[in-house]
């Protein structure tokens, strides 16, 4: 049975100076696929795959999307997190089979709610977080109703709600552009009203977080649950109290 790598927060670099600012994505942090929907894309190929697979498999495909330009060959690279996920599940190396769960995985992924399983610890994760007194926001490429999604799930919102409060929330379908392009950094350090330097952004993908953090100024933090990413040259956490305290330790 998968295990998580207990060697983390892992820190690359200089020591890190204590931020204003974490902004954090939203998909690998607060959402993964439902189990049940990822089950039956399987079913549908004909390949029997367990719900405790499913997360893991998630970090394992991103772990694939790598880090590269800010123009990346979305096809290839979302090619590469499919293959990723596919392997993590136990499917073998027939080709055959092999297309056959791409091509209902893709179906599946290309429906708007299909991000909608909390992750676990993570509602308390941002707690932690905004109780250190630093600015939290959120950066994601979405469909435009992810801010819609979350106060709906009891798990934050912009302003008074029922989940934890955060400053902004910035969704891709909402202004029209998208990691790992910086403009969608900026637009969101300007609603919190923090330069770059003192800023920094949690994601779980490194070809579009770390790369998109990194051009817009901020400093990149990996979402590494399972250990993905060793020897990679960003920093990595495996939950958002490690973010917490970071974000105390830096101080």
């Amino acid at each position: 049975m998968a295990t998580t790598v207990p060697v983390l927060p892992v820190y690359y670099g200089d020591p890190m100076p204590a931020p204003e600012a974490v902004l954090l994505d939203v998909g690998g942090i607060f959402h993964l696929p439902s189990h049940d929907r990822i089950v039956a894309a399987f079913a549908r190929a004909e390949v029997t795959v367990t719900a405790d697979l499913l997360d893991r498999a998630h970090y394992a495909g991103a772990a694939e999307f790598v880090v590269g330009d800010l123009e990346p060959d979305w096809k290839t690279r979302w090619r590469a997190y499919l293959d990723g996920y596919i392997t993590a599940c136990g499917v073998g190396d027939d080709p055959s089979i092999r297309e056959e769960v791409h091509t209902h995985l893709d179906s599946e992924f290309a429906v708007g709610d299909l991000w909608s399983r909390i992750i676990p610890g993570s509602v308390d994760g941002l707690r932690a977080l905004v109780d250190t007194g630093v600015h939290v926001g959120v950066i994601s490429n979405a469909d435009g109703t992810v801010a819609e999604r979350l106060a709906a799930q009891e798990g934050l919102q912009v302003g008074p709600g029922l989940g934890v409060n955060i400053e902004c929330l910035i969704d891709s379908g909402v202004v029209g552009v998208s990691k790992p392009d910086p403009k969608i950094f900026r637009i969101a350090l300007d609603a919190i009203g923090v330069e770059a330097e003192a800023a920094w952004y949690v994601g779980d993908m490194p070809g579009i977080d770390v790369v998109g953090a990194r051009a817009a100024g901020l400093r990149p933090i990996l979402m590494d649950t399972f250990g993905f990413n060793e020897g990679a040259d960003f920093d990595r956490v495996k939950s958002l109290a490690d973010v917490a305290e970071m974000v105390l330790s830096a101080r």
